[in-house]
């Protein structure tokens, strides 16, 4: 006669294999939000640092000096965003295990229940044949959650895996030739070539009083609901105008707005048409796997740093791969 701890034992064996529920209360990604509030209270220091040695020094160097201030502080910033975005990914992998654990849990609990019930008409071969039948439903639903959980896992990984900077490539080897430079690919691209710029448009009033040309209204006034958000304080997964933004949240507020959906995360708003940055036109999204930005127009972008602001455009961005420029109103 096969006995109910026999039949309950493959659902055992998947409980085991969920491993150690963590204790309540703990955040497998609290360290690591930690340290991405850290890096965000670097990035606005250092921000008002650099206002104040803009306002006290000019001239080509200081110009120098300030820009290359602005591009750590912009690493700075996308390594917060990083580091947030992981901690996000951490906490719904441990729910996805604990709330999976909790289902195999739940299904032990009702066999165990029902051979208990059923333990006197197991001595007969209908009870038997019933045990089985029920012992053979619960290990299905069991194969169904680890099914579940697995193929929620795997996604998981690989939106951690696409947030990890590339590795470095190995240097060169040096061949003992060393020619001259090269204008045309030695020298570093100038802020001035980011955006080939319209003959007719329409057009954005930027904030130093420029103009820039969009291709079509719908940028214009993706554009524009951008820049309404420059002083919004820097929030991760905000999607609150005026009050909380994060990178993503800005642009599918702006375009919104503008009548345009894009999707929630940046690494997904790579949608439209792909340009050279070179090309690139007010309304166009600049792209990395766990950021984005709005280019406005003259070699400038908007984008959600501590707080929402116009910053030069730039195609590198704290060691993420960048996707690309796209132009979602192309077409």
């Amino acid at each position: 006669m096969i006995g109910g701890d026999l039949l309950v034992a493959p659902l055992t064996g998947l409980l085991d294999a969920f491993g150690t529920a963590l204790p309540p209360g703990v955040d497998p990604g609290e360290m690591v939000r930690i340290g991405a509030q850290w890096a965000e209270e670097v990035h606005a220091t250092g921000r008002d640092a650099v206002a104040e040695l803009a306002w006290a020094w000019g001239g080509p160097a200081a110009s120098q000096a300030i820009a290359s201030a602005e591009q750590v502080l912009a690493d700075v910033l996308a390594a917060a965003d990083r580091g947030s975005a992981l901690a996000g990914i951490a906490l719904e992998a441990t729910v996805t295990v604990v709330t999976g654990a909790a289902e195999i849990a739940r299904l032990v609990d009702s066999f165990v229940t029902f051979a208990e019930q059923a333990a006197p008409a197991t001595s007969l071969p209908q009870g038997q044949l019933a045990l089985l039948a029920v012992a053979i439903d619960h290990l299905v639903a069991g194969l169904d959650v680890l099914t579940q959980v697995t193929g929620t896992l795997a996604e998981l990984t690989d939106r951690a895996s696409a947030l990890l900077p590339p590795e470095p490539s190995a240097p060169p080897i040096d061949s003992g030739h060393h020619p001259g430079p090269d204008p045309a690919g030695d020298e570093p691209r100038s802020l001035h070539t980011f955006g080939g710029g319209l003959s007719t448009g329409v057009e954005v009033r930027l904030p130093d009083g420029s103009v820039s040309l969009a291709p079509n209204e719908t940028a214009a006034a993706a554009v524009r609901h951008a820049l309404a958000q420059q002083g919004t304080p820097y929030v991760w997964g905000g999607t609150s105008p005026g009050s909380g933004l994060d990178c993503s949240g800005l642009t599918q507020y702006a375009y919104a707005q503008a009548g345009v959906e894009l999707p929630r995360l940046a690494q997904e708003q790579d949608v439209g048409t792909r340009v050279d940055p070179a090309a690139a036109l007010p309304g166009d999204l600049v792209v990395w796997d766990g950021h984005v930005a709005m280019v406005v127009g003259n070699g400038l972008m908007v984008e959600a740093g501590d707080p929402v602001s116009v910053t030069p455009m730039r195609t590198s961005n704290g060691g993420m791969a960048f996707h690309g420029v796209y132009r979602p109103t192309a077409g």
